[in-house]
């Protein structure tokens, strides 16, 4: 017999050599087989684990020792304090694109109605976020992939999201709507040849949503181009983008005549976001 508490000492053990938090993964791996929250494990130490919970638990072990991603193993990743369905069809959502929602807020009016669109939706969490706390806006949440739109609405579903449309669609090729508030994207914008790629949760994301041709560079490029003619005069275009590609993306901004181009940093000092507004 093994107790909770030797049970989580030996896994973290075990995931030492292959995880930057290894206490923390067993915990939440013991509490998806417990069905239970992890003030639990607090609370009952000594409670013996069956037979049946401590072979599944190893078989999820394994897994995590192989690289599996925690939030593709519990099919949850939190993401503006919202705990949000993923899968393997999707980016798992990341602290960092919580600034796209920080400085989209602000554009998006409290109380009247105003069209945004978030291009390459995945989870949809930019989407759904937006719709809750704006929901007066309209949005229009798109994504080539339908694995990746049907976990979108399964999200936007569960927060009870009606001022949605989904809509599979390469960027605008699918978009017969103009004259939008904002438009918003965290595209793919890792070039294929970077070594990132081989590293931690990245081996296990889906590769058609970060990799991009001209050295990560194209999809933001195809937007900010395509952008100009759906926005409205005087809307802004928001695009994350790589800790190293400033320069490129506000190169591109300038190329498509944007005006009030800022580039904003996340929470480790990053430049990861890039603004414009569209001037005609």
């Amino acid at each position: 017999m093994q107790d909770i508490q030797s049970a989580i000492s030996e896994a973290s053990r075990i995931l030492a050599a292959s995880s930057d938090s290894p206490e923390l993964d067993a915990e939440i791996l013991l509490c998806l087989i417990l069905e239970k929250n992890r003030s639990y494990l607090r609370s009952w130490p000594k409670k013996q684990l069956h037979a049946q919970q401590r072979l599944q638990f190893k078989a999820l072990l394994k897994q995590r020792q192989h690289g599996t991603p925690i939030a593709y193993m519990t099919g949850q990743r939190e993401f503006w304090s919202r705990e949000f369905r993923v899968s393997p069809d999707v980016l798992i959502p990341r602290p960092d694109t919580e600034l796209l929602i920080e400085l989209s807020l602000p554009l998006i009016p409290k109380d009247k109605s105003c069209k945004v669109i978030d291009l390459g939706t995945g989870s949809g969490v930019i989407a759904v976020t937006l719709a809750t706390e704006r929901p007066y806006a309209q949005l229009i949440a798109t994504d080539l992939s339908s694995a990746a739109l049907k976990i979108a609405k399964q999200n936007a579903e569960h927060y009870h999201c009606r001022n949605i449309r989904f809509l599979q669609s390469n960027w605008f090729s699918e978009v017969s709507e103009n004259a939008f508030d904002v438009v918003i994207s965290n595209p793919p914008y890792i070039a294929a040849d970077d070594p990132h790629l081989h590293e931690g949760d990245l081996r296990f994301e889906p590769q058609s949503a970060l990799i991009a041709d001209d050295h990560g560079l194209k999809d933001i490029s195809l937007i900010a181009e395509s952008a100009c003619k759906h926005l409205k005069e005087g809307g802004y275009l928001l695009i994350e983008h790589g800790y190293n590609q400033q320069p490129q993306v506000q190169a591109i901004f300038e190329s498509f005549d944007y005006a009030n181009i800022a580039t904003h940093t996340d929470l480790a000092g990053n430049p990861r976001v890039t603004v414009g507004q569209w001037h005609p």
